[in-house]
């Protein structure tokens, strides 16, 4: 009989990558090493992705459709924050991956549909433009990844687990209530470099990292 083609393997694939990567990282990401895990073979693997890289690709496109898709159904810019950081709890390896590199390429020039979401929020709740409150985005970004990761790294579990959550979205609260009363954050080093976009896909870029070379002074955000 004809074999019929197996209509989830492709997410098998991508869901025993991501393992495999939080497990140990590039070195234990071989297709062979995929497609045990997956179930198949590694022909049927190479079929599909051209190499590991591709997997990899395909995998945090994946993730960041699906963390975008569990945002936009929040309606509130505090909702999307505690939305992130509950999406990463419980779809921790393939997290771990999207985040892996994330301020490189090809992560950099690759779609972040959830930090313009975020961002565009941020703009509708402060005034201006999304672009001017990519500094401020940058700071909770940190925020809900490192509460996320400290929490699926350390094994956080019950109640430690809930405090955590909730200990980081307090810390959200006081952020955006001190940047509507001040119109921005403190700032205390240079400004924001022109040079440095983010969240614009091929647009995104991080510059020579130097900033301005003036001494660090606290002042204000421009935002």
């Amino acid at each position: 009989m004809p074999r019929h083609p197996d209509p989830d393997l492709e997410q098998r694939i991508l869901e025993a990558a991501s393992r495999l990567w939080a497990r140990g990282g590039e070195k234990s990401l071989t297709m062979r090493a995929v497609a045990k895990a997956a179930g198949t073979t590694t022909p049927t693997v190479y079929e599909r992705y051209r190499d590991r890289d591709d997997i990899l690709r395909a995998l945090r496109l994946q993730t960041r459709s699906d963390l975008f898709a569990a945002l936009r159904r929040t309606r509130t810019l505090r909702d999307s924050f505690e939305q992130h950081i509950e999406f990463a709890l419980n779809h921790s390896h393939a997290y771990e991956v999207l985040f892996d590199g994330v301020g490189k390429p090809p992560s950099l020039h690759e779609p972040w549909p959830s930090f313009n979401l975020m961002r565009e929020r941020l703009a509708k709740r402060l005034g201006g433009t999304p672009r001017e409150h990519t500094r401020l985005m940058l700071a909770l970004w940190s925020l809900m990844h490192g509460a996320a990761m400290l929490i699926i790294r350390g094994r956080f579990d019950g109640v430690l687990r809930t405090q955590g959550v909730h200990a980081c979205l307090d810390a959200f609260d006081a952020i955006i209530d001190s940047a509507a009363r001040s119109k921005g954050l403190a700032n205390s080093g240079p400004p924001w470099p022109s040079n440095l976009v983010l969240g614009e896909g091929r647009q995104s870029r991080v510059g020579d990292g130097n900033g301005s070379k003036s001494k660090p002074k606290a002042r204000k955000s421009p935002r």
